[in-house]
């Protein structure tokens, strides 16, 4: 038996949750998301998401969570839904030890490859904590433009995490799928 030398995508199923959640709290929370530079750990404590949240994602019609996997571990992933002539991206997560390596930026383009040609949508949207400046230039650099529109940050619900402060929320941040017919 060979094994693959190369990560490879793949969509998630029901038998991922498990090391969905894993791969997203260790990215966003705690000791090991300190390790990389996505972490949230200055902005909230808690948790990032949970067993029920990821199931609602894969469960939802025109929702999938994308995964790139390396001879069957996951390495990276995120969700995708549908929603009109746009995409949502959202809940994405790299191994906090494999950050910095490139695998974020193959799984972003898989997705916007996946939104585009697959389902013929003309945007990629997503929301981002403001305070997230380096992982908002991160964005802007492949291709997303702050819009000036903001979300308020879901204060009181702790499954998505307890804030350390008072004055998080979210910016949109799109982008304009290339290959579209004019």
């Amino acid at each position: 038996m060979t094994t693959s030398s190369q990560p490879t995508y793949r969509m998630a199923t029901a038998a991922d949750i498990p090391a969905i959640v894993a791969l997203v709290e260790s990215a966003y929370r705690g000791e090991s998301g300190r390790r990389g530079w996505t972490t949230e750990s200055d902005l909230l404590d808690g948790q990032r998401t949970d067993a029920a949240g990821v199931a609602d994602a894969l469960s939802r019609p025109g929702s999938c969570i994308l995964l790139l996997e390396h001879d069957g571990q996951p390495l990276a992933s995120c969700q995708l839904e549908r929603k009109g002539e746009a995409a949502y991206f959202g809940m994405f997560a790299v191994d906090p030890a494999r950050q910095a390596g490139g695998l974020g930026k193959r799984l972003l383009g898989e997705a916007e490859r996946l939104a585009r040609e697959d389902w013929g949508c003309r945007l990629m949207e997503m929301t981002v904590i403001v305070q997230r400046e380096e992982l908002i230039a991160w964005y802007e650099r492949r291709g997303y433009r702050r819009t000036g529109q903001f979300a308020p940050f879901p204060y009181g619900d702790e499954r998505f995490g307890i804030p350390r402060r008072g004055d998080l929320r979210f910016e949109v941040l799109v982008k304009r799928l290339a290959g579209e017919a004019a």
